[in-house]
C-alpha cells in the first residue's frame, strides 16, 4: 500500500477544519491548519495580523511549518494522512495580495508533492469571521480562485467536495481516495 498525503484546501470558512477535526475523531491521522498558530504567536508579541503587517515573514513561517508537516506525514505509519492546507496555499495567498516571494517558495511546491487534493468551494451559508479570519466572504471567493489557479499551475487535479453535511462530505472524500 502506498502512503497518501491528502490535502483539504479551500478559501477561508469553507469547512476544511470541521472536516479535518471529524476525520481525526474517526481515527485518521490529520494535521491541522498552522496559520492560526502563527497568527496567535504573533498576537502574543503585539502584532494583531502578521499576514497583513509582514506578509513575507508570515509566509516564510507558514512555508517552514507546512514543509515540516509534509516531512512528518512521510514518517507516519498510516496509509492516509490528511492535512489542512498545503505548501502551494502560501503562494496562492501571496498572489492574492499581489506580493512577490523568493524562488525557494516555488521550489518547495515542486519538491513536496501531495497525493490527492480535495477543494472545499466557497459556501456563504457556513462562512463565519473570527479573530484570526479577517477576510469577508467576497475575499474568501477571490482566495478560492487563487488556490485553484496555483494548484493547477503545479499540475494538480482538484476534486471538489460537495456542499452538504459533514458526514456526507467525509464519505465523499473517503470514497474518492
Amino acid at each position: 500500500m502506498d502512503k497518501k498525503i491528502i490535502l483539504l484546501i479551500g478559501g477561508p470558512g469553507s469547512g476544511k477544519t470541521s472536516v479535518i477535526n471529524k476525520l481525526a475523531e474517526k481515527g485518521y491521522v490529520c494535521y491541522p491548519e498552522i496559520s492560526r498558530q502563527v497568527t496567535l504567536e504573533a498576537q502574543k508579541t503585539g502584532i494583531d495580523q502578521l499576514f497583513l503587517k509582514e506578509p513575507l515573514l508570515f509566509s516564510e513561517l507558514l512555508l517552514k511549518g507546512r514543509i515540516d508537516q509534509f516531512k512528518n506525514a512521510l514518517s507516519e505509519k498510516a496509509q492516509h494522512i490528511f492535512i489542512d492546507r498545503g505548501i502551494p496555499d502560501v503562494l496562492a495567498y501571496m498572489h492574492y495580495i499581489g506580493d512577490a516571494y523568493p524562488t525557494v517558495f516555488d521550489d518547495a511546491c515542486k519538491e513536496h508533492r501531495y497525493s490527492k487534493i480535495f477543494i472545499m468551494p466557497p459556501w456563504e451559508e457556513i462562512y463565519e469571521s473570527d479573530n484570526e479570519r479577517y477576510e469577508n466572504f467576497e475575499q474568501a471567493k477571490l482566495i478560492h480562485n487563487h488556490l485553484v489557479e496555483t494548484y493547477q499551475n503545479y499540475g494538480y487535479h482538484l476534486q471538489e467536495v460537495p456542499k452538504t453535511d459533514i458526514e456526507t462530505r467525509i464519505a465523499f472524500i473517503l470514497n474518492n481516495l
